[in-house]
């Protein structure tokens, strides 16, 4: 465990350097063990003994009383208490010494890569993720291209193909309703088909970005090709993950909802729509804590090379206590990536509309007109640019909360301190 950091969860294995079943380090051979007996008053002294005879009762730290012998100096006065007393150099934080008068604070945590090695703040987490970006940026953005691009070309190939035809009978006004159910069942199917595309791209920039951010902490170089090779195993696991979360989403909603719909095909009228809206408001609730109690399966899927269910659970025990943090976090990233997407997509889009006619004020207006090639181009060149920024910022919260939670709950800075070759971090520390 000296050249991997250990991702694995606590009691997989013991720690370098100590047998299993020993607590702290072996007494040295010259200390008197605990059975030889100690110098006590009144008792005959070895050969040699240079003990006082005046010695302080037990458990008292007081200088013995009496007038000091001839050419000896008195003892210095006890410190007095204060803020100004320093604390022992030897037992400093991490090895390091005193605080410097009580006010310095602990000397700065190791930082062999994007991160310090200790809990981290909301900015020292979206700092991490960008300047994984930028440290890394052939390898982050060498993935992220090549994901968005493959994605997007099949969703305008999609759109321009089976999304057009759809439009053009919605606006139809001669259109009949057997004609306009079908066209918008098609219409319902194109989008899950690409959502469904999207989320695939999502999920395979993730499990690589995931390993680059963890090589990115402990400063290590990594290529596209050494990222492929360590996340495949779990690619699948992944992708198993990823849909049994919105299935359970989903079922929840349905479960949710199901109450007032029956009620409604029954009869209820209003108060079927009440029911329903209630029931499907109080859905959302549920499942948006129980994603986020699962948000950092995925890290510990890829890392910890667990299973669904184990990184699931893993999820769970690293956000307990800590849900309204998690939650923030994940919200501002999302908040954050929404806007930067935005800022880059919105000028494409406009660019498009000035090259492709009125495609896009007839589709709004009703009067007709399809999605043109050369808007879907020039807007999909933008969703491109834009999923090659927002994957990476994404994907690298994610992972460097899932760390900040280990750090917190499991002590994991001294292991990636140990993989990362900081010598000496964390072992004199006090009471060691």
């Amino acid at each position: 465990m000296n050249d991997t950091p250990g991702w694995a969860s606590p009691g997989s294995a013991p720690s370098d350097g100590q047998e299993p079943g020993k607590s702290g380090p072996d007494r040295p051979a010259d200390r008197p063990g605990s059975e030889q007996p100690a110098d006590r008053p009144g008792q005959p002294q070895g050969h040699g003994s240079k003990w006082s005879k005046e010695q302080p009762p037990p458990a008292q730290w007081s200088a013995p009383t009496g007038a000091p012998a001839p050419g000896q100096a008195p003892p210095p006065p006890p410190p007095s208490p204060g803020w100004g007393n320093r604390p022992p150099a030897a037992g400093g934080y991490g090895g390091h010494g005193s605080w410097g008068g009580g006010w310095g604070g602990p000397p700065p945590a190791a930082k062999p890569g994007v991160i310090p090695l200790r809990p981290l703040g909301v900015g020292e987490i979206l700092d991490g993720a960008v300047s994984t970006m930028r440290a890394y940026w052939r390898t982050v953005l060498g993935i992220a291209l090549t994901v968005a691009v493959l994605t997007e070309v099949v969703v305008v190939l999609l759109q321009g193909f089976f999304l057009n035809d759809t439009f053009d009978t919605i606006n139809d006004p001669n259109v009949t309703f057997d004609e306009l159910m079908r066209a918008m069942g098609d219409t319902m199917i194109s989008y899950g088909v690409l959502s469904l595309i999207s989320l695939i791209g999502t999920v395979i920039a993730t499990a690589l970005l995931t390993t680059v951010t963890s090589r990115a902490v402990l400063g290590r170089p990594v290529t596209t090709g050494e990222a492929w090779r360590d996340a495949r195993p779990q690619v699948g696991k992944l992708f198993g993950l990823i849909f049994l979360l919105l299935l359970i989403a989903f079922g929840i909603v349905a479960v949710g909802v199901l109450p007032g719909i029956l009620v409604t095909v029954a009869g209820g009228g209003g108060a079927g729509a009440a029911l329903t809206v209630l029931g499907g408001l109080g859905a959302v609730v549920v499942s948006l804590w129980l994603m986020i109690r699962f948000s950092l399966a995925s890290p510990a899927l890829m890392l910890e090379k667990q299973g669904i269910v184990k990184s699931m659970s893993r999820s769970v025990k690293l956000v307990r206590g800590s849900w309204w943090r998690v939650f923030g976090i994940q919200l501002l990233a999302m908040v954050i990536a929404s806007i930067v997407a935005s800022i880059i997509a919105i000028p494409f889009a406009f660019l498009a509309d000035a090259f492709s006619g009125d495609s896009v004020s007839g589709l709004l207006d009703g009067t007709g007109g399809s999605l043109s090639w050369t808007f879907l181009i020039i807007s999909g060149i933008g969703s491109v640019i834009g999923s090659m920024i927002t994957f990476p910022i994404s994907a690298g919260v994610t992972v460097l909360l899932y760390i900040d939670q280990r750090i917190r709950r499991e002590a994991l800075d001294l292991e990636l301190a140990r993989a990362a070759g900081v010598q000496g971090y964390g072992t004199d520390t006090p009471g060691s």
